[in-house]
């Protein structure tokens, strides 16, 4: 009788019944109803939130810090690395171990953590990251060094986790603050990265055995998560986690997928990180591989579109509106932008202008230290006004201006670059603040850590994506290299039977080789500099152009999300603390 009285009132004043019930009580305890929120609600009740729940945000950033730090040691210092080893056409196997393994690893680790919890998973790869650290450091061959790289990958598989912890045990309102928490740690992962490789490898000396020094302290990093985690993230169980055997729950993981995705992913990577590098389209090693990667993709939407429902494409995530769709290919594209700059900004640096590794990491830096800034930023004004729309816009607004300015880069436009990484980190700062917020709002609070894992995988797919496209692009004008500087130097009088030398000298940059080559003088070696430099020119210009392709569309699909207001509300989805302990006065 009191709950038709209820509705009732509620339809006499416009309002349906589940929002004019947005409180249930039970006894004396106030547990907020996950079913509908009003934005218009002023008598919600605030949660008091203690160094409980705060410590746990610190030992899930941590661990994105170690993550960091891994990342930019395998994009800017892999090309010390590669020379080290001699092997410098392998270098993109640095980054692309980890960014498969970030995209094969996050779904299944999302989906397992609703079965066993979160805590192992934190707890446990953080450890093979550690690991992958120390097979880096010890490494003693181009073989070994990637390997290690895939190892230290699989610790990426919490990626995702990581975003659906600082979310889920903070109120709905805060969630764009909690993803501006996994953004200011992205930023000190990447800025500790910057300084600790530059100063150990200032020189770029290939001989240095810096790197290895430097994934010690890598090593350190995940160590340190792994145990903050052990110590301070203790929640209690989610549903999900009760009534089901191990059997039962192993059952429920969709491994069909997961077989599809990595064989996928891992065949069309190989097939464009070797075109042009060495073999050309026509040779099987592309051309097979890349054609036999699209199929098992081909073979993968098909699965996941009428096979299964309820695996990592989980259909409730895009049957209830349009956000979690367009936040999902938005965010495809700020990760292809993001490799790009996270792999070639300090390279284009390093070879057009800087030949100190300190000054290449300090540029860089530029961009973490403003993106942190933005996404604090951006996290206040998606808090305060509740929107997250025209933000993600302006975001990707930027993004394609960056673009546009390192597009149009050359030997002279040193100052200009310095200045350049400000407007990376604005764009970088606020993408992943909206639209990860965008996203988690409009699922159900049951599927958050499957649409987390979906979107962070996504992201490393379109990093994945972006490094082998960028790779054959890049490649594909390095090939030229010979030919140019042939162009350059033979007119000026040196002679073709000594090309093959100074090709070697000018490119290892060798100038006591080049001074034993007949016929070279300080005019020929201008010129074949100038030719080395300007094809390295173009071929950056190549990825930039290509990066921006992706932003500028994206840009476009951000202006079709909306803003979901009603969800910016006080609910805490997953509550580290007990609820008695949140609502005590």
């Amino acid at each position: 009788m009191a709950d038709t009285e209820k509705s009732t009132a509620a339809s006499n004043q416009g309002i349906s019944e589940a929002e004019a019930k947005p409180i249930m009580v039970t006894g004396e305890k106030p547990i907020l109803d996950s079913s509908a929120h009003s934005i218009d609600d002023d008598n919600e009740p605030v949660p008091h939130l203690h160094a409980k729940t705060f410590l746990a945000i610190i030992a899930v950033c941590m661990i994105y810090i170690a993550q960091l730090v891994s990342l930019v040691g395998a994009g800017a210092q892999g090309q010390i690395i590669a020379g080290h080893f001699h092997d410098t056409a392998q270098v993109v196997w640095f980054s692309a171990p980890i960014t498969i393994f970030t995209v094969v690893l996050g779904p299944i680790v999302s989906q397992a953590a609703d079965y066993w919890g979160r805590k192992p998973f934190l707890v446990v790869l953080p450890v093979f990251g550690a690991v992958g650290a120390l097979i880096v450091a010890r490494a003693s061959s181009m073989n070994m060094t990637i390997a290690g790289f895939c190892v230290i990958g699989i610790a990426f598989g919490t990626q995702p986790l990581l975003h659906v912890v600082t979310s889920e045990v903070l109120p709905r309102r805060w969630r764009a603050w909690a993803q501006a928490a996994d953004m200011l740690s992205n930023a000190a992962g990447s800025t500790l990265g910057l300084y600790v490789g530059g100063a150990l490898n200032r020189t770029s000396n290939p001989a240095s055995d810096g790197f290895r020094y430097y994934f010690y302290l890598n090593m350190a990093c995940f160590l340190i998560a792994s145990a903050l985690c052990t110590v301070v993230y203790n929640p209690p169980p989610i549903p999900t986690q009760r009534g089901l055997t191990n059997a039962q729950k192993l059952a429920k993981l969709d491994w069909v997928g997961y077989f599809l995705l990595a064989t996928g992913l891992v065949l069309f990577s190989i097939g464009l990180s070797y075109s042009k590098n060495p073999y050309e389209w026509s040779d099987p090693v592309v051309s097979a591989a890349f054609a036999v990667g699209m199929l098992f993709i081909a073979a993968l939407i098909a699965y996941e579109t009428w096979a299964k429902t309820d695996g990592m494409f989980h259909h409730g995530l895009f049957t209830g509106n349009r956000n979690f769709s367009i936040a999902t290919f938005c965010v495809f594209a700020e990760g292809v932008a993001f490799f790009a700059a996270n792999t070639y900004f300090a390279f284009q640096v390093s070879v057009l202008y800087e030949h100190d590794a300190l000054i290449v990491g300090a540029r860089y830096s530029i961009m973490m230290i403003v993106s942190a800034i933005a996404a604090c930023c951006t996290g206040w004004y998606c808090a305060v006004a509740r929107r997250v729309r025209w933000a993600s816009v302006l975001a990707f607004v930027i993004f394609v201006a960056f673009f546009i300015c390192m597009a149009n880069t050359n030997q002279n436009t040193d100052l200009p670059v310095w200045g350049y990484p400000v407007v990376l980190g604005i764009a970088l700062g606020m993408t992943l603040t909206t639209l990860v917020t965008a996203a988690q709002l409009s699922t159900p609070p049951e599927l958050i850590s499957v649409a987390s894992g979906l979107i962070i995988s996504v992201r490393s797919l379109g990093g994945t994506v972006g490094l082998a496209i960028y790779n054959a692009l890049f490649n594909e004008v390095m090939g030229h290299l010979g030919d140019n500087i042939a162009k350059a130097v033979i007119p000026a009088g040196l002679d073709p039977a000594n090309l093959g030398p100074f090709i070697g000298a000018l490119a290892s940059q060798n100038p006591a080789a080049l001074s034993l080559i007949p016929g070279v003088t300080p005019a020929i070696s201008s010129q074949g500099a100038n030719a080395l430099l300007e094809t390295f020119v173009v071929a950056f210009r190549h990825v930039w152009i290509a990066g921006g392709c992706f932003v500028a569309i994206a840009a476009i699909a951000a202006a079709f999300l909306f803003d979901p207001r009603k969800e910016f509300n006080m609910h805490i989805d997953h509550p580290v603390e007990k609820e008695e302990d949140l609502y005590s006065v």
